[in-house]
C-alpha cells in the first residue's frame, strides 16, 4: 500500500510541474495573442494527477481565474482526487487495524 502512495505520489509531483508549466505557457501565450494550450489539455493535466500544480499555476500567473466554468472543472477535479485520497486513507487504516 505504501507503493501505491509513494507512485500516486510521484506522479502527482511530475504531472503538477506538467500543469504548472502548461498555466505558465498559456498564460504568455494568452498576452502575445499566440495559439493557446486548450482547456481541455489543461484539464486533462489536473485530472492525471496535475490538480496541485493547476492550482498553484492558476494563483501564480493569475490565469484562468475569472472564467466560472473552468473553475468549476478545476475544482471538481480537486474534489474528486481528495475524495479517492481520502478513501484509500481510511481503507488502509482501517485494513491495518483489523490486522
Amino acid at each position: 500500500m505504501k507503493i501505491a502512495l509513494l507512485a500516486y505520489l510521484s506522479i502527482a509531483a511530475v504531472m503538477s510541474a506538467v500543469s504548472f508549466a502548461a498555466f505558465g505557457w498559456d498564460k504568455r501565450s494568452a498576452e502575445a495573442g499566440k495559439r493557446r494550450v486548450p482547456e481541455r489539455t489543461l484539464h486533462t493535466l489536473s485530472l492525471l494527477g496535475g490538480w496541485p500544480g493547476a492550482l498553484f499555476g492558476q494563483s501564480i500567473f493569475r490565469h484562468k481565474t475569472k472564467k466560472l466554468s473552468f473553475r468549476m472543472v478545476l475544482w471538481a477535479i480537486v474534489v474528486l482526487h481528495v475524495g479517492v485520497l481520502t478513501a484509500v486513507y481510511f481503507t488502509i487504516s482501517n485494513f491495518a487495524s483489523t490486522q
